[in-house]
């Protein structure tokens, strides 16, 4: 992903003046910032769903988007979810949305209705759905609503498996939670982008 010179404004109020943003393949990397810093805004521009007043984004193969609210019908059952994805999605199969779930511990709720389902739970599909047709990049809001200890854990390697393929992920929070596990991190404060250091694993 290739972000150059994103501006975006709300009235006179400046939320982004001026993003540049590259993400180079087998990176995980992090955008932080308070409420209200333009987080959101940002993520939903590199995302396609608000187009920048001045700038560019460009992307180099397919992303997958994770929003922080889900985007899961309450009456449909998790398989039935994955098999309207799948024909979005132009999929032969749903074998790699399979092996998502087995590494989640998902694949037994497959027959349950996501009104049922716990908030963790229906994080763990948010992501998978994300996840199913194998992305280039993965853009992430605030992932790790809901999840338990263990279920962070199996998402840290999950990410980890996905750069180790030449994957990209950016995870964009208002914490910098699991900075240690980033190669990149930058800070969102007065409409630019500030790098931070970090130390991965």
């Amino acid at each position: 992903m290739d972000v150059r010179d994103v501006h975006h404004t709300y009235g006179t109020r400046r939320v982004l003046r001026g993003i540049d943003l590259s993400l180079r393949p087998g990176t995980l990397a992090g955008v932080v910032g308070e409420n209200g810093a333009g987080k959101s805004t940002l993520l939903k521009i590199l995302a396609g769903e608000l187009r920048p007043q001045r700038g560019q984004v460009h992307y180099g193969g397919r992303f997958g988007y994770c929003p922080q609210h889900l985007v899961l019908n309450q009456a449909l059952t998790v398989r039935q979810h994955l098999e309207y994805f799948r024909v979005a999605y132009g999929l032969a199969t749903l074998g790699h949305a399979e092996r998502i779930m087995d590494v989640l511990r998902l694949s037994d709720y497959g027959d349950e209705r996501v009104s049922v389902l716990s908030g963790g739970t229906k994080q763990k599909l948010n992501l998978t759905l994300a996840l199913m047709h194998d992305p280039d990049l993965l853009l992430l809001d605030e992932p790790y609503q809901g999840f338990d200890w263990d279920t962070h854990q199996r998402f840290w390697s999950l990410a980890a498996g996905l750069r180790e393929r030449g994957r990209s992920v950016l995870v964009v929070s208002h914490l910098a939670y699991d900075a240690e596990r980033l190669d990149e991190l930058r800070h969102l404060d007065g409409g630019l982008l500030h790098s931070r250091t970090t130390a991965p694993v």
